[in-house]
């Protein structure tokens, strides 16, 4: 859809509540999409502030002025806190400086409080038109050509507290903070044997503290809504204790700012603190506060808040919400979707209420259902030793191993599945060096302080390679597992890791010691593997470029420079579209498009015509694949030659960077719950004899379970890619955010 100068729509963006890494993303993404259909938007600075006062605080925003800002935390629009906006006097003037713009959609982001108050400002909206033209202060035909107030929102929050949407702006950023924090004290921690107590944000939501719990393999966490039992200080210590007694050298206990008891008292980080001063050790607190909020968003974050802001303009200039419903613009199992407002603000405040009642359990039922089970899961990972078996029970051997190219949150998994295999009574042989280590027998049992500090590291303590067994070698692998007695196999790893279970479970019937349950976890940088949205290592990578990629393009601004930027994966372009997206790359180079000479010739006409208009840096992001011919050495000498004296040109093949780095709390998290379903699987498979073989995956934000047989039916062999791929949606979002200006045609 888009306006002609006669019906020339305006629509305006306001930033409220508490700042949030990614509102600029959606910001940019808001604009850009406005102009794209040929609506004017309008800036609203200083949040409702900016409306009550109006003036210059209501300003056009243009293609240009959005520019670079993607990298930035905060809100380049400002937010303040508004008293006036309150009262009807303050709507309604706030009403009158919109209407002077001919402004009658807007696009809100903020937390509940926020979007409450757009939505009393939409109910009142005819009220206040009438009283502005009763008093004289608008004239009957402005009205009349806008009678009613669009309302859309997006949820700008870092506590991730909002219902509506599994994941809010700014959330993954400040786990990420949090994440990061915690590693370093665990270092110190780890040196000295000292307790950190470390508090986070959180005031009515235990996500951050406990998803920063998983991620960081701390002892213990408190969160609003699982207070922890009466005499949990007795208990608190006494794990801990035991844990140093296990051999660990430090512990970590994660506060939310708004724990408390199952009375309604506060838990302060400084009463844990003294608490845990019983134990004799040195222990320390840090409250990370507001390192938590600032700071550059993470490259989920961008790219999230750029697709959750197309959508809201395209919702807000949708006819069917024009007038009606406001719309709340979410993230519900991997996919954006429009919801009633105040359907999601009523069930916020309903969970608070919950909260403020005690009814603890009602407050977790109301949390998505991945939170009460990552709850489960950390209650068993952060115990001091697993419970003993069961009198008269199986004691199952469930092997692990690592295969294909290491990838950020393998060690993760391992430790997960090694601790919760342990917690069930059953015995667990890690396999070294993958399928080679299995051929020739390499196993080690590991016990629970085996796996002690794997959660963060990244590559693969375990080792790793692409061997894909073949001829001889099955029978040899057929012998180990007879030898070594294994009940289960657990392969946590990529594509030569998929095919080579796949190999196995297709000899089953020459080799009956392969008829035992296996199951393929998806761990590659890549996020090539069917059955799965993401792989473990993917989000890792995905921020390592980001993080490069922004510092090139402080560099190609400095000196007026074009850069060509080669990504990892293959025959797959999810790193090279995701990261064009996070980091506002004019162009991405897929070889799931390809690439033509014509083409080329496009973007060079584009980057010479921008130059010449006074831009400082241009961006393109090649997958490595993308193209046999037109390589990324091909792209730069075209670019350059064309160029000229107008503009330079430089290469960046990231490589393997792209693999390395620590696990980002995305691939941890993710890792430990995949690991979860498939010791559970495994194991439920052996007790009951059915010796099936599966990969597992996140599909929709759910974990499903697809049998091996199927995996030639969902691939792409020759090209080692799914038929399937999610991500492909997001290309009209990428070509409209990634152009020069809007589209004339």
């Amino acid at each position: 859809m888009r306006y002609t100068a006669q019906g020339m729509k305006s629509l305006g963006v306001l930033t409220s509540g508490g700042d949030a890494p990614g509102m600029n993303a959606a910001v940019r993404a808001v604009v850009r999409s406005a102009l794209e259909h040929g609506v004017e938007a309008y800036g609203i600075y200083e949040g409702y502030q900016g409306l009550v006062e109006g003036g210059q605080r209501i300003r056009p925003l243009t293609w240009d002025s959005v520019s670079g800002i993607l990298h930035r935390g905060g809100t380049i629009i400002g937010t303040a806190r508004c008293p006036a906006f309150r009262t009807r006097e303050g709507r309604l003037q706030a009403a009158h400086n919109l209407l002077a713009h001919g402004i009658d959609r807007l696009v809100v982001i903020g937390g509940d409080g926020s979007l409450t108050g757009a939505q009393i400002f939409k109910q009142e909206w005819p009220e206040l038109l009438s009283e502005l033209v009763a008093g004289g202060s608008i004239a009957k035909a402005l009205a009349e050509a806008h009678p009613q107030l669009t309302i859309v929102g997006l949820v700008g929050s870092i506590d991730n507290d909002m219902a509506g949407t599994d994941i809010t702006i700014g959330a993954n950023t400040a786990l990420s903070r949090i994440v990061e924090a915690v590693d370093a004290v665990s270092s110190t921690a780890a040196s000295h044997q000292r307790t950190f107590v470390v508090e986070v944000m959180g005031r009515h939501c235990g996500y951050l503290a406990l998803m920063g719990a998983i991620a960081t393999g701390a002892d213990w966490v408190l969160i609003p809504e699982n207070p922890p039992p009466d005499g949990w200080e007795t208990i608190m210590c006494d794990t801990l204790r035991a844990a140093r007694q296990a051999g660990r050298r430090e512990s970590i206990v994660i506060v939310a700012e708004g724990a408390q008891d199952r009375h309604g008292h506060p838990i302060s980080s400084r009463y844990v603190c003294e608490v845990l001063e019983r134990l004799q050790q040195d222990v320390r607190v840090t409250i990370l506060g507001h390192v938590q909020r600032g700071g550059s968003p993470s490259a989920f974050d961008r790219y999230m808040s750029t697709v959750l802001g197309y959508q809201a303009v395209e919702q807000l200039l949708s006819p069917e919400t024009a007038g009606g419903e406001s719309y709340l613009i979410g993230m519900r199992e991997n996919r954006v979707k429009p919801v009633p407002l105040m359907a999601c603000v009523a069930e916020t405040q309903a969970l608070a209420e919950a909260l403020a009642q005690r009814d603890y359990e009602r407050a977790i039922a109301m949390r998505s259902g991945s939170f009460r089970e990552n709850l489960s899961i950390f209650e068993t990972l952060a115990r001091a030793r697993p419970r003993p078996p069961t009198a008269g029970q199986r004691r199952l051997r469930l092997a692990v191993l690592n295969a294909s190219a290491p990838a950020p949150g393998m060690n993760t998994a391992t430790r997960a599945a090694v601790r919760l295999a342990l917690d069930q009574g059953h015995r667990v042989i890690g396999v070294r060096h993958g399928f080679e280590g299995l051929i020739e027998g390499h196993f080690e049992e590991l016990y629970w302080m085996s796996v002690e500090g794997w959660v963060w590291p990244g590559g693969s303590e375990l080792g790793t390679n692409r061997q894909i067994p073949t001829g001889k070698e099955l029978y040899a692998i057929a012998r180990q597992l007879e030898t070594g007695a294994i009940d289960a196999l657990l392969m946590i790893g990529g594509w030569t890791g998929y095919e080579s279970v796949y190999s196995l479970y297709q000899h089953r019937d020459h080799y009956p010691a392969f008829n035992i349950p296996m199951i393929c976890l998806p761990a590659s940088i890549n996020n090539n593997l069917p059955g799965s949205e993401f792989s473990i290592g993917a989000d890792t990578a995905l921020n390592s470029i980001v993080l490069v990629v922004d510092k090139i393009k402080q560099s190609a601004v400095a000196s007026r420079r074009a850069f060509v930027v080669e990504v990892m994966g293959r025959y797959c372009g999810y790193l090279a579209l995701l990261s064009g997206l996070a980091t506002g790359a004019e162009r991405v180079y897929l070889h799931e498009e390809g690439v033509t000479l014509r083409d080329l010739q496009e973007d060079v006409n584009n980057l010479i015509a921008g130059f010449r208009q006074g831009k400082r840096l241009g961006l393109m992001i090649r997958n490595e694949n993308a193209n046999a011919v037109y390589s990324t050495g091909f792209m730069h000498a075209l670019f350059e030659e064309e160029g000229g004296e107008l503009f330079s040109v430089r290469q960046a093949i990231l490589g393997h960077l792209q693999q390395g780095g620590n696990p980002s709390p995305f691939d941890r998290i993710q890792a430990t719950r995949l690991a979860a379903s498939c010791v559970n699987f495994l194991l439920e498979q052996a007790v009951q004899g059915k010796p099936e073989a599966a990969f597992i995956g996140l599909e929709r934000g759910q974990v499903r379970v697809h049998q091996m047989e199927e995996f030639p039916r969902m691939i792409e062999a020759k090209l080692q890619r799914p038929k399937e791929q999610w991500w492909l949606a997001l290309r009209p979002i990428a070509r409209i955010m990634a152009q020069a200006g809007p589209s004339r045609s």
